[in-house]
């Protein structure tokens, strides 16, 4: 029997509505309607650069025109309706999700005891304690109130000094919870002073087998479709084997279906679907014909393979690749119209002028650059740079480039 086509456009069309991108950018942005917002993206990845806004701020904003970032701020540290830690970097996460955590508390406290070991962070094991002293006696504290007598490398991942690696270690395998952020700095408090006595680890029983299919489940519903692999790199804590095994078991319940999805380049992928998602899907409305800017972080973004394919857009972020060697530049930020990537801009703010700069932007080789998307792309930057609190926006000379 044929397996069920999805053709590109009903594709993109689903993988936006899963993102909140299918629908104009409006609505409340903060308290309950955040909450439902971060619930349906699954987490928010945070990120500490800063060229217009912080990452989790510009994804929120891409979604809710009105947002700003003391909206989070407030969600996280006030009303405790999020909490902080791993999928496939850092993240808030709905606090309804907590107890989901436990296999990861339990798998990064064996992944990172081994890994950091082999790096010769030698002595953190023996400030757990000291460490856990500290934060009884003197509460909340930044990786700079401890271990003061220890010596400070650099302030990379690769030198940390004993008592700032036990911070992290205890915090991700859940002795500690980080509590806000000051400035981009963690502030880290016990966990039972801040988590639900009944969801503490130690209280909560972690059952693996649970936790693995909800964290399935949950992914299938936020991607769409997706390849085992797929669901197991969303949250970043099943297994690839785990996973495949998941499927296997779904898919002979039918909780799930084998469907075809049509690529952006006319190839087929076979993935796991709902039963019923290709006739969902092909009921999607048109997307918002406004242009939009993402961040490089977005989660229509996160896996940039799964972009290219859907969309045809190849993007790399340039951060750590040294200047010479850029194509595009050192924070590109892609450019949404539509169902369509159209391109990127290389853009930033000079607070000390008070202007939105930009640089550069590239069109995709199948995008015409026209007079009236020169203009959508001026009402964009024009809601930017009032997010941003800046005053203005600034072109720079022959700003507008050839594709590459």
């Amino acid at each position: 029997m044929a397996l069920q086509r999805l053709d590109n456009r009903a594709a993109r069309a689903l993988f936006m509505d899963r993102h909140a991108l299918l629908e104009q950018p409006a609505g409340g942005s903060k308290g309950e309607d955040l909450l439902q917002l971060i619930h349906r993206l699954g987490f928010v990845q945070l990120d500490s650069i800063n060229t217009v806004a912080r990452a989790h701020d510009m994804i929120l904003y891409a979604r809710k025109p009105s947002y700003r970032a003391r909206h989070l701020k407030h969600l996280y540290e006030r009303d405790r309706a999020l909490f902080e830690h791993w999928t496939h970097d850092a993240a808030v996460i709905p606090m309804e999700f907590y107890r989901h955590w436990h296999l990861r508390f339990l798998r990064d406290a064996e992944m990172l005891k081994a890994r950091w070991k082999n790096w010769r962070r030698d002595g953190f094991e023996q400030k757990f304690e000291t460490v856990l002293q500290h934060i009884r006696d003197h509460g909340p504290v930044g990786s700079s109130d401890v271990g003061k007598d220890e010596k400070k490398g650099s302030g990379g991942w690769w030198d940390w000094h004993p008592s700032k690696t036990a911070l992290e270690y205890l915090w991700r395998s859940g002795a500690l919870t980080v509590v806000g952020r000051d400035g981009f700095q963690k502030r880290y408090d016990l966990t039972e002073r801040v988590i639900e006595t009944q969801l503490c680890p130690g209280n909560l029983h972690c059952d693996a087998n649970e936790t693995v299919d909800w964290l399935c489940n949950a992914a299938l519903d936020r991607l769409g479709f997706a390849t085992s692999g797929e669901l197991a790199a969303f949250w970043d804590t099943v297994s690839a084997a785990e996973a495949k095994s998941w499927c296997r078991q779904a898919l002979t319940q039918g909780g799930i279906e084998e469907i075809c999805v049509e690529c952006a380049d006319g190839r087929e992928r076979k993935v796991f679907a709902r039963p019923g998602l290709c006739e969902h899907a092909a009921a999607m409305p048109d997307a918002p014909g406004r242009i939009r800017v993402l961040s490089p972080f977005d989660p229509m973004l996160r896996d940039r393979n799964r972009a290219e394919r859907l969309f045809g857009f190849h993007y790399r972020i340039e951060v750590f690749v040294p200047e010479p060697k850029r194509t595009y530049g050192y924070y590109v930020f892609p450019l949404l119209e539509g169902h369509r990537l159209i391109g990127r801009i290389d853009m930033k703010a000079q607070r000390d002028r008070g202007l939105l700069r930009i640089r550069s932007v590239w069109p995709e080789r199948s995008v015409r650059w026209s007079d009236a998307r020169t203009r959508r792309l001026q009402a964009e930057l024009d809601r930017v740079r009032r997010f941003a609190e800046l005053d203005g926006v600034e072109f720079e000379k022959d700003w507008l480039k050839d594709p590459k």
